[in-house]
């Protein structure tokens, strides 16, 4: 299979290079700026990108490209540091710039060139550098600038080396994509083979394969990623597999009922499936507790012990599958970039399960093409489309301690709260024949505060709850704005809540952004 590598020099926007390749349909691997030569031309690459990263490629501590690689013949392209990195290696200048650079800037690209086959001469793009090429290498071109940029881009055609001190892999950069495009597709001469359904073929011959006769233990969240996961294995090894489902007590309305009715008994799928009835168990663990973090100990650590104890009824197992993708990955330290986070289906076992080996399906894909699959495999829409959920469940969207009380208070109103905003986006989608409207949300949902106050309903007073809606609209969950809701959505959502929510008489709608807010409460 052709594929691309993306060399990774601790950018923060690694991931996004690799999936703006990988939407072209080209397959794309990041790993380590310093992966060996012998790996590299071992995996025959149709082309090389090197990232952004944080550092100055004039500092000898600085991370650096092994020389033999501007050697073997493969074209490459350099993104930011990149950039520097094959102007500063292959003889040009790096220095400080005079004026740094951040942000949508104007850049002017000759669009004679096979790289910006197709740009406008003058566009916006997304800079962020605090060096610039001073100097290109002997046998370059400048193929672009700023005002304050004079190598905004440049060349060698003959050697197939590119680079732009610009992001094209950011939404920012209104030519981006088309430059991705002409890279893998002109340039590398990709045909554009990775796709979901040949994905699916390849993936369930190999675990075929790999798995034999063996027994196959996966714990179902009822998430896209252990849902798709748990689809897949089954197309392969059917009931070979058995799927753990912890129901904690903790999930939004219906939403047990939603998972068993997809992957258990007279379900789509064939595999063995067991429920876990745990919510009275998880009440009690977490009676009096309201310190965040502790409730968030309490439910992982408890989750495991579930999990475990339902394992050790099924005894021993060939295979323990996880749900992980590619920005677990990634973000667990595959590269030089920085360790965001530490995944618990990639740092974190279960201690006491009995496995042999650990299988990892999804473990190339990016949550995008995760979904794809799923909707192939023949997943419910709304369940592999279904908003990012916290482990902790609605521990964290329940301020102060949890009740059994608190549990169905929250699930009333947030089901009512999000079935408002989804009819109101379907009505917008068939009044103005268009996709989403602006103010559509990327996250949306209700929390119960610990503010009880007093309230008239009918014709007595009350003393009650508030509940909190929040809603988010963003592109990487890092960062994140208030959604604009309309009011008369606002509006009809919290009449409802308080007429058909008992134990609620307030409903307060949270416009704070992240940061310095976070999307979730706790």
């Amino acid at each position: 299979m052709e594929n691309i590598l993306v060399l990774d020099f601790g950018g923060q926007y690694n991931q996004l290079i690799a999936r703006r390749v990988r939407e072209c349909q080209v397959y794309c691997e990041v790993h380590s700026s310093d992966m060996p030569i012998d790996e590299i031309k071992k995996m025959a690459p149709k082309g090389i990108i090197l990232t952004g990263g944080p550092n100055s490629v004039y500092d000898p501590a600085s991370p650096h490209a092994d020389q033999e690689l501007f050697s073997i013949g493969v074209p490459i392209l350099g993104i930011c540091y990149g950039a520097q990195i094959l102007a500063y290696q292959l003889g040009g200048k790096v220095s400080t710039a005079p004026v740094s650079e951040y942000g949508k800037t104007e850049t002017v690209v000759d669009t004679d060139i096979p790289l910006f086959h197709g740009w406008a001469e003058r566009s916006v793009a997304w800079m962020s550098h605090t060096d610039y090429i001073e100097k290109a290498p002997e046998g370059f071109t400048v193929t672009g600038h700023t005002s304050n940029c004079p190598v905004a881009a440049m060349q060698d055609e003959s050697k197939g080396f590119y680079a732009v001190q610009f992001h094209p892999e950011v939404v920012h950069t209104d030519e981006g994509m088309k430059l991705f495009r002409t890279f893998v597709y002109d340039i590398c001469g990709c045909k554009g083979d990775w796709q979901m359904g040949s994905f699916i073929e390849t993936t369930v011959a190999s675990l075929r394969e790999k798995i034999g006769s063996g027994k196959v233990l996966l714990g179902l969240s009822g998430g896209v990623d252990s849902s798709v996961a748990a689809a897949l294995l089954s197309k392969a090894v059917g009931r070979q597999l058995t799927c753990v489902f912890v129901d904690h007590g903790l999930l939004r309305k219906n939403e047990g009922d939603e998972v068993e009715a997809v992957f258990g008994q007279g379900g789509q799928f064939d595999l063995n499936f067991v429920r876990v009835d745990a919510a009275e168990y998880f009440y009690e663990k977490l009676a009096g507790v309201t310190e965040p973090e502790q409730k968030r100990k309490i439910i992982g650590a408890e989750f495991i012990n579930v999990f475990e104890k339902e394992a050790e009824k099924i005894g021993e197992v060939d295979f323990l599958a996880q749900g992980t993708i590619y920005p677990d990955v990634i973000e667990s330290g595959l590269g030089k970039s920085a360790t965001i986070k530490s995944h618990h289906n990639v740092g974190g076992l279960p201690e006491h399960v009995n496995f042999k080996e650990i299988v990892e399906p999804l473990r190339m894909l990016f949550k995008d093409e995760v979904r794809q699959v799923g909707l192939q495999l023949g997943i419910p829409e709304k369940l592999v489309y279904r908003q990012p959920f916290p482990g902790p469940g609605l521990g964290i969207r329940i301020i102060g301690d949890i009740t059994s009380e608190k549990v169905r208070i929250v699930q009333d109103a947030d089901a009512i709260y999000r079935e408002e905003i989804d009819k109101a986006a379907e009505d917008w989608k068939e009044s103005h024949n268009m996709e989403n409207p602006s103010w559509m949300p990327s996250q949306y949902y209700a929390a119960l505060t610990n503010l009880r106050s007093v309230g008239v309903m009918g014709d007595g007073r009350t003393y009650d709850y508030a509940v909190a809606l929040r809603a988010v609209i963003t592109s990487d969950f890092m960062t994140a704005t208030a959604a604009p809701i309309p009011w008369d959505i606002l509006t009809r959502a919290a009449d409802r809540i308080v007429n058909e929510v008992s134990g609620v008489n307030r409903v307060f709608y949270d416009c704070t952004s992240k940061p310095p807010a976070t999307i979730e409460l706790e």
